[in-house]
């Protein structure tokens, strides 16, 4: 999966939200437009070829005001599927962009 793909697939309109993704974006307070915006100026940071449920990616953007945000993604019959979606949590991310370590 590529960034540009998943740009071009956002600014069409081609993408699903996971029931997952509504549920957890509303618990977390993040407005669908925020993915949006994380989405199209993100970029891959994690890529999961292998999964057992299809490609996916983790991709990490900010919106116009500044928020880190996280969008997991997946893709199925030339659908961009937004699986979750979260703001990075320090003990999980050196950065946001970086994971930590778990030992």
């Amino acid at each position: 999966m590529k960034m540009q793909w998943i740009k071009e697939q956002v600014e069409k309109g081609n993408y699903q939200l996971k029931l997952h993704a509504v549920e957890r974006a509303s618990i977390r307070g993040i407005d669908p437009l925020e993915f949006k915006e994380a989405l199209l100026n993100g970029e891959i940071i994690e890529d999961y070829p292998e999964d057992k449920r299809g490609h996916s990616c983790l991709v990490y953007g900010k919106t116009r005001i500044g928020r880190d945000i996280h969008v997991l993604c997946g893709m199925a019959y030339d659908i961009l599927w937004i699986i979750t979606v979260y703001e990075p949590d320090p003990a999980e991310w050196v950065n946001p962009k970086k994971r930590r370590v778990v030992k």
